[in-house]
């Protein structure tokens, strides 16, 4: 085996996704050597660039949310500001009860301020039954409580079924009925302890979000595709010192006697003053299983949801689509897809690229479903192709499609998995020099992720008391 020797303040990161990718970056900042070791032969983990027909598109997430600051600042950061791009459209439908139907507006993640905001979703009944949800009695959320069956017990289910659910699903492709309100969807949490009626709950996120003039975009995209922020990321870390490494999986972590970690790659063995661990749960368990067995069993405890993507390009002259950026299905209509967007005209930079071709996709899979996911490609786009059919009349026959396939793509948050999360970093704390990170913890989005890398940087500067003298070193003549 050959050996790499550790400098004063060395930090391998394990994982090379977005998290793991902007913790080696954070470390950069605080005058650390780092080393990035990735398992695949690639970076970026679940943000992938790709080309269809000739087009440059997104074949993993697209879009960015821009409320939150991170992943933003972060794409600046490496030198991506003058290719942040805003959807040309984010006027969406909903494909329920038989019809595309206008997006609601005024809703907390599909949980309405006012029942007349979902009426044309929801049937006549049960746009009255979210009226009467201010003449019931409060209901406790208490430490934790799945948001579909508090939703629920409060509107009804039509509205988990038909507004909730797609919603989550877009983000989660989880179960509403099994997913934490407190860490899924923490600002109706917090209302929900403060106001006896869900609906004034709701309205008063709205006027919280009025009062701070929360203005400008709520999603960005990058011309040429979400995609290429890891690999800017990646780049940077690399032009300013940084080691990222691929094909090369960690397969042990261990805590020297004299203090730091040996981490086995291969025939690789690098000592490390930290190690920040930002792979996805079962991976991380084994990682950890040696060194925190309590950490590696509340790991292996994480589910995971696998999902496709189809993307279809077609000749735009053949193609005649519905305004807007897209459309999402409830479960409960019985659809193949959950959702589809019309990326051409969501994005202006994907329209530009090929006037002549448009470019759509779907996506299929939520948590426990498997069946679907097992059929072969063809029968995926096949599928694809009947609903896009039946939803918006495109019977066209495609120039070209691709399927993506994400298996356990998404980390589960059930009722609880904010006290799992505590609980695993808990054990970790216990560790010097040894930090978690990852979609698996605090939000699955994109900020989410980069604020999980930061905390995780942050966490361990103070069992780093070498960084400093580190950066004095790499600065001085």
């Amino acid at each position: 085996m050959s050996a790499s020797g550790t400098g004063t303040g060395h930090v391998v990161v394990i994982g090379a996704g977005i998290a793991g990718l902007a913790a080696a970056h954070r470390l950069l900042d605080r005058g650390a050597r780092v080393t990035v070791l990735e398992a695949a032969d690639r970076v970026g983990g679940k943000l992938l660039p790709g080309e269809i027909a000739g087009v440059r598109v997104d074949l993993g997430a697209e879009s960015v949310l821009a409320r939150r600051p991170e992943a933003v600042a972060l794409a600046r950061e490496v030198g991506l500001s003058g290719l942040l791009r805003t959807p040309a459209t984010t006027t969406a439908s909903i494909w329920t009860r038989g019809a595309l139907r206008p997006m609601p507006k005024g809703h907390v993640m599909g949980v309405p301020g006012t029942a007349s905001a979902l009426a044309g979703v929801l049937s006549e009944e049960g746009v009255a039954r979210v009226g009467r949800e201010a003449g019931l009695p409060p209901t406790e959320v208490g430490d934790d409580v799945a948001v579909g069956a508090y939703v629920a017990a409060r509107l009804g289910r039509e509205v988990v079924d038909r507004m909730v659910e797609p919603l989550l699903g877009g983000v989660y492709a989880g179960d509403a009925y099994r997913i934490s309100m407190r860490s899924a969807v923490p600002q109706l949490f917090q209302a929900a302890q403060t106001h006896d009626s869900l609906t004034e709950a709701v309205r008063g996120i709205q006027a919280k979000a009025a009062a701070h003039q929360q203005t400008g975009p709520v999603f960005q995209g990058v011309e040429g595709g979400v995609g290429r922020l890891p690999l800017a990321v990646a780049e940077t870390v690399r032009a300013r010192g940084g080691a990222v490494l691929t094909s090369t999986p960690v397969t042990e972590l261990r805590r020297e006697a004299a203090g730091g970690w040996r981490v086995v790659a291969g025939d690789r063995v690098l000592r490390a003053d930290g190690v920040v661990v930002a792979v996805p749960a079962p991976a991380a368990a084994r990682l950890l299983a040696a060194e925190s067995p309590g950490a590696a069993a509340e790991l292996k405890a994480v589910e995971y949801a696998s999902m496709a993507l189809v993307t279809l390009a077609y000749r735009r002259d053949a193609v005649a689509l519905p305004e807007g950026s897209g459309f999402l299905v409830p479960p409960v209509d019985g659809r193949s897809i959950k959702a589809s967007t019309f990326a051409s005209q969501k994005w202006g930079w994907i329209a530009e690229q090929d006037p002549d071709v448009m470019v759509l996709r779907t996506s299929v899979g939520r948590y426990g479903e498997t069946e679907i996911l097992g059929r072969a490609d063809a029968d995926l786009v096949a599928l694809s192709r009947q609903d896009l059919r039946e939803a918006t009349g495109l019977a066209a026959e495609p120039l070209e499609t691709r399927v993506t396939r994400w298996t356990d793509g998404l980390p589960q948050y059930p009722v609880g998995h904010h006290a799992r999360v505590a609980r695993i970093r808990e054990h970790v704390a216990k560790l010097p020099g040894l930090a978690v990170c990852g979609a698996q913890y605090d939000g699955v989005g994109i900020p989410a992720c980069v604020a999980s890398a930061a905390a995780a940087v942050d966490r361990i500067a103070g069992d780093l008391r070498t960084l400093t003298d580190a950066g004095a070193e790499q600065a001085g003549p």
